[in-house]
């Protein structure tokens, strides 16, 4: 088991933002987390990746308490590059904060630059790439430090619908083929449901675990196909809508 969450509470200026959160991933799972806005989706991401504390329960990576450190890679909505750094620059960076020598870390940002396509892009600044292409650079710079739990903080929601569905595809892709775990926060079900094979339905604030939707549907998947529809039914209603 790569991660388990026991019962977590979290309180900010007295108010329960989170409560009694329980559930677990195991190795090579692909989680999606979704919920009303405000419901503590992004507060839990943080508990997990260790950069705040739970108010009461605990949170374990690999049999240990949660802190921040290399185990966890965290992609941000923005995907937070910097925009002073080349695309290797910033895959690059993490590895240069633990001392990999240099010619290790050429050899190790090419393979990340390649696994997410954008091989033949490294000297490109951040302002010379797309959304698509930034936000593949921010998890690209994730990869290459081989965590064990990678989070992702609703990272396609600022794509336009052809990207968003292109950089889907190639998530699946590379899930596939490497079987990291990994857990993203998203508000489209749709997404929800051709990415994971759990997804953590979270409630309104306090956000509570409404239900654990497990999805045993081959990948890649077929947005049209009946079985793939009812189960963004199912979720759907679980939120009401």
């Amino acid at each position: 088991m790569v991660l388990m969450v026991e019962n977590v509470d979290k309180e900010f200026n007295g108010e329960c933002v989170l409560k009694g959160i329980t559930f677990s991933l195991e190795e090579g799972e692909f989680a999606c987390l979704t919920g009303p806005s405000g419901g503590g989706k992004t507060t839990l991401l943080r508990l997990i990746a260790g950069l705040i504390a739970p108010t009461s329960g605990h949170i374990c990576l690999d049999g240990s308490l949660s802190r921040a450190k290399p185990d966890i890679g965290y992609v941000f909505q923005e995907g937070a590059l910097f925009p002073w750094l080349t695309a290797a620059q910033n895959v690059a960076f993490g590895l240069k904060l633990r001392g990999i020598s240099a010619e290790e870390t050429r050899y190790l940002v090419q393979e990340a630059l390649d696994m997410v396509e954008l091989t033949g892009f490294d000297e490109y600044y951040p302002k010379e790439l797309s959304g698509g292409m930034r936000m593949r650079v921010a998890l690209a710079r994730v990869l290459v430090c081989k965590p064990k739990l990678i989070l992702m903080d609703e990272p396609f929601g600022s794509l336009d619908f052809r990207t968003r569905n292109k950089i889907q595809k190639d998530m699946v892709k590379l899930w596939l083929r490497l079987k990291p775990t990994i857990l993203i926060v998203t508000h489209n079900i749709d997404e929800a449901v051709y990415l994971s094979n759990k997804i953590i339905v979270l409630s309104s604030r306090p956000g509570q675990i409404v239900e654990q939707v497990s999805i045993t549907m081959d990948q890649p998947r077929i947005r049209t196909e009946k079985s793939f529809n009812l189960i963004r039914e199912h979720v759907l209603s679980l939120l009401g809508e």
